[in-house]
């Protein structure tokens, strides 16, 4: 292995988006190559609202692998991790980079050690696939590190092995994870079913009624759920099938209203999927509750869906509107019953904060002045302080190289997270 100096650091540097399940992935039939019992589909949500960005260092000088996950050290020891290293480690192509004077053969990867540091800029492990987003991130940061020349097929097939959903989160807009049949895993990988430009007009508000970590893993409620849940096993053999082929044709035909029916029934069996669960899982609350009647008596007023709700596991609704008009209206009910607990506004809606003056609503004294949704049955109950805040996205794009080094969560000089 030629260097101009024994101690460089060679980095990379990705943004993986996160994806939100319109058709839910809930269950695996091979625990070992995360294998679902069911295809399942999803929106990649827009990266600049909700993505994971990774960095991904080898040296020469580092003594062992090593990852920082939002700036706390992490162990690497476990085997979605090396499964993932190992994976990319074995297609990895020679690599020189001229300036530096750096030269790697493709059999010196086995040997070099990497530094790895994530960054979510979400909670993690509150119900919004954040682990999906973090490692689509780090297969595709490693994959451009070591000069992998994989598909993206192919890529997310080895995301899926740190993360079921992670292999959604390869590409943009609309995707399907096909569960495959094969017993070694090598046809169950993501494709895409229509780009991020194909439905630009619908817009997704997330309702983060918790930020904290769940009581029940994805992982120990899946394992759970499929030993003990009858309904589990009916939903996969008979019901997703057909909405699969359902949910497709809706996105490909931009037809809102059968999309919208889907999201809301599939999202819905899940979490009675969860509650036949033995013991059953509780994943959604009493605000949860809430927003899922809010919706379904707006629905039913106007006679057609406007608005779509999911959950995944976790409380926080994603609440997909038609159009921008209808997410204003959506946004101004959701703030008649949840205003923020301060008047700070502008930390109460993350992402797309336009949407706030789209809907007419600069300050909180515009909050108190909103009149009371027409579906409510109390009119005036209001729950302050029930939903820790709101993030207003879009369908995104998949991963991408970050060239600008400001982006580098590793310092090139010590190899070391940045603020270590």
């Amino acid at each position: 292995m030629a260097a101009a100096e024994p101690q460089w650091v060679l980095m990379a540097t990705g943004r993986s988006p996160t994806n939100i399940a319109v058709i839910k992935y809930w269950g695996k039939r091979d625990e070992a190559l995360i294998l679902p019992v069911n295809d399942s589909i999803s929106v990649t949500l827009d990266p600049d609202h909700l993505s994971a960005t990774t960095t991904v260092a080898a040296s020469p000088a580092f003594p062992s692998d090593r990852m920082w996950l939002n700036g706390k050290e992490i162990e690497l020891s476990g085997g979605r991790f090396q499964s993932c290293l190992r994976e990319i480690r074995k297609r990895a192509r020679d690599v020189e980079d001229k300036k530096k004077g750096i030269k790697i053969k493709k059999e010196d990867w086995e040997k070099l050690h990497v530094h790895i540091a994530s960054y979510n800029n979400f909670p993690t492990a509150a119900g919004l696939a954040s682990s999906a987003a973090g490692f689509a991130c780090l297969v595709f940061t490693l994959g451009k590190l070591m000069n992998v020349n994989e598909d993206y097929g192919e890529l997310s097939s080895i995301a899926r092995q740190g993360s079921g959903s992670a292999c959604r989160s390869i590409y943009g807009g609309f995707v399907k994870w096909c569960m495959g049949k094969n017993d070694n895993g090598s046809d169950s990988m993501a494709v895409q079913v229509v780009d991020e430009s194909h439905w630009d007009e619908l817009v997704i508000i997330i309702a983060v009624v918790s930020s904290k970590q769940k009581e029940t893993s994805s992982t120990s409620g899946m394992r759970d759920s499929v030993e003990t849940s009858p309904l589990l096993q009916y939903r996969a053999q008979t019901v997703v099938p057909g909405r699969i082929l359902k949910m497709e044709e809706a996105i490909k035909n931009r037809d809102f209203d059968s999309f919208a029916r889907l999201t809301c029934a599939d999202s819905n069996q899940f979490h009675a999927v969860c509650l036949d669960t033995s013991p059953p899982i509780f994943y959604m609350n009493d605000t949860s509750h809430r927003i899922i009647s809010l919706v379904e008596k707006w629905n039913h007023a106007e006679g057609t869906p406007q608005v779509a709700y999911t959950f995944d596991a976790g409380p926080n609704a994603v609440l997909i509107a038609r159009n921008r008009k209808t997410a204003t209206l959506l946004l101004q009910k959701l703030l008649y019953c949840f205003p923020p607990q301060d008047n700070d506004l502008d930390s109460y809606m993350l992402g797309d904060k336009s949407i706030l003056s789209d809907a007419g609503l600069q300050s909180v004294a515009d909050i108190e002045a909103l009149p009371a949704p027409p579906e409510m049955k109390m009119p005036n109950q209001k729950f302050k302080g029930d939903v820790s805040y709101f993030i207003c996205s879009r369908p995104g794009a998949g991963p991408k190289v970050l060239t600008d080094e400001s982006h580098a969560l590793i310092d090139s000089a010590t190899g070391l997270a940045k603020g270590v």
